[in-house]
């Protein structure tokens, strides 16, 4: 028992004061994460964690769900009518799976798809070594100019055009600048093809109004997850405006890759798009402006930050080439040693093999947005970028002056005060 005590300690301690000590003394510049608002985590511990609900709303496998069901259509409804869509389904239980479910039916193994290229963004699930490898699908890559950073149009319509894909595939995972969706789409429908359109880093954005939404230039269906711009619990979604394509694609969902789906994330996804309907706008606004003052800041502070002629990005991301600063895995183990989260990231000029030791850095703004910083702290971040990375100071020197930072900004930002409502969770009812 003596044994269990101590792994246990062991097990509390590390999900509770140490990361949450990590958390608010940290710089978390990861572009895929973000932190939920007080009130959304407070309902996202439920009951619901231990329950199943296979198939539809009120069309369940199992009775019991009357109150999951209610909730499933609610949320449904709301990031409908919040991406400007007119169906949402919630149950893929990431983007992922949400890709995985559009890609299967939209082709059968041995067809083939249009993808952006990894320089382009392109998510691992995009290509063949990911979903859509798994699924037997042939991928297409699209080509790529460097000078726009961004698919090269004319030339992708000609692939299109010869290789005759079953659909197109854009957005993804490292963008700082949008798609050419409405390019692209008209050239896969008029071969009878889909565009589908991965939101999981900019489903916040689209939403805010700061980033075009697909829906508006040809796209088919949006995947995304609810965990990035959009700061909800880890999820999926998946977004349609085609009715058919809708009954498809949910019919795939279960049983082919999702059984239960997580349940207790739903009423936190639901409590989210509450606040980003309220406050999804400042917050969207406040994401990218922070993004292009960090990376004007870094470019002032002597790095190489990707696309300075088009203005650095347009989303919650930067680029930043390191290589001459060591390459991106050391760089960004000298900046977590510092109390600042990056990750390592491929730039467009890198081979496949350098994943490991890359040349780049890939920042998003999103999470400290989200615990209120500015233009002001992005300068200040900056400085600490270059204290380690350029100058050489001891990253311990540095940290202490990062938590002094950090202090300041303690508590989340465009979210509803948890203060008016009286929530249950359910360890207050089992107590």
């Amino acid at each position: 028992m003596i044994e269990a005590d101590n792994i246990i300690s062991n097990i509390l301690e590390l999900t509770g004061r140490a990361n949450l000590e990590r958390i608010k003394s940290n710089v978390n510049l990861i572009a895929s994460e973000n932190v939920m608002s007080p009130l959304a985590l407070k309902v996202y511990i439920s009951d619901f964690m231990h329950r199943y609900a296979e198939g539809k709303p009120f069309k369940r496998y199992y009775q019991g769900t009357r109150y999951i069901d209610e909730l499933e259509v609610l949320t449904s409804d709301l990031m409908a009518r919040l991406a400007k869509a007119k169906r949402a389904d919630l149950r893929p239980v990431s983007g992922t799976i949400a890709n995985a479910a559009v890609f299967r039916v939209l082709a059968d193994p041995g067809d083939r798809a249009a993808i952006a290229p990894v320089q382009a963004g392109a998510h691992v699930s995009h290509t063949k070594f990911g979903t859509l490898g798994a699924l037997g699908i042939v991928q297409v890559d699209l080509p790529y100019n460097e000078d726009e950073m961004n698919v090269d149009v004319d030339n992708a319509l000609k692939v299109i055009d010869s290789v005759k894909p079953k659909f197109v595939v854009l957005g993804g995972s490292v963008y700082l600048f949008p798609h050419p969706v409405k390019e692209l789409s008209e050239a896969i429908h008029s071969i009878g093809g889909k565009l589908v359109y991965d939101a999981a880093h900019v489903l916040g954005l689209i939403i805010g109004g700061v980033w075009r939404n697909p829906f508006n230039h040809g796209a088919d269906v949006i995947t995304a997850s609810t965990h990035k711009t959009f700061p909800g619990p880890q999820g999926g979604v998946i977004l349609f405006n085609d009715e058919q394509l809708y009954k498809r694609v949910s019919k795939t969902i279960f049983p082919w890759f999702v059984s239960n789906h997580h349940l207790h994330r739903i009423p936190a996804t639901a409590i989210t798009a509450i606040e980003m309907e309220l406050y999804g706008e400042d917050y969207a606004r406040q994401i990218v402006d922070n993004a292009r003052s960090l990376a004007e800041a870094l470019a002032a502070q002597g790095f190489n930050v990707l696309g300075e002629s088009k203005g650095y990005t347009q989303s919650h991301q930067v680029l930043v080439d390191v290589k001459k600063l060591g390459g991106g895995a050391k760089a960004a183990s000298l900046l977590e040693e510092a109390g600042i989260i990056v990750n390592k990231n491929l730039l467009p000029w890198d081979p496949p093999e350098a994943v490991s030791d890359p040349s780049g850095l890939r920042l998003g703004t999103q999470e400290v947005t989200r615990w209120g910083m500015k233009r002001d702290e992005m300068a200040q971040i900056a400085e600490f970028f270059r204290d380690i990375l350029i100058d050489g100071k001891s990253p311990r020197e540095v940290k202490e002056k990062v938590i002094e930072f950090r202090k300041n900004f303690q508590e989340i930002h465009y979210c509803i005060d948890p203060k008016r409502y009286k929530v249950e969770t359910l360890l207050d009812l089992l107590n």
